[in-house]
């Protein structure tokens, strides 16, 4: 019986080292992990909504957040979009220069663009920057297979949003 315990433990502690080596094998070479296996970094500027750079260690990281899409305010062929410059700014609100966050992956670590696809949190009190801007009406979820960990809570979000007129649901045709 306590050979059985032993092993299943065995068992669990190699599957959580092989997650802990996929979580980090495509995050930034300098970085720091907290208790929970989250990178830890700082806020160094916000792009626009749903992109930030931030600090981890001595590296930069262009950040695009997961499940989540603010309008366009810096597309080099679209124009700004309805509630675009209002999702920058509630971004640059809910995360100023010099914020804690700690940030998880999902499968994918990078888009095609290079930039470290992430779920944020900000450290101070744990608000889930995603799904605080799909429940505020300043994104709507975007789910792209294999990034899938949150589309359940990004959608039901959003449908109360919508169903609120919350932000871009109540201002910008849809």
């Amino acid at each position: 019986m306590a050979i059985q315990q032993l092993a299943k433990g065995g068992a669990l502690c190699v599957a959580l080292c092989a997650l802990l080596i996929a979580i980090t094998a495509c995050a930034p070479q300098s970085f720091s992990l907290d208790s929970r296996g989250a990178l830890t970094g700082t806020v160094v500027e916000v792009i626009d909504g749903d992109t930030t750079i931030i600090q981890f260690g001595s590296r930069k990281e262009t950040v695009r957040f997961l499940g989540v899409d603010t309008p366009e305010t810096k597309h080099p062929t679209k124009p700004v979009e309805c509630w675009g410059k209002e999702a920058s700014l509630h971004t640059q609100h809910l995360l100023p220069k010099g914020t804690s966050v700690f940030v998880f992956r999902d499968e994918e670590a990078r888009d095609k663009y290079g930039r470290f696809l992430a779920y944020v949190y900000r450290s101070s009190d744990n608000v889930f920057i995603n799904n605080e801007l799909v429940t505020g009406g300043w994104a709507v979820p975007l789910s792209i297979t294999p990034n899938t960990a949150f589309e359940a809570v990004f959608a039901a979000s959003a449908y109360s949003a919508q169903q609120s007129r919350m932000g871009l649901w109540g201002q910008c045709r849809r």
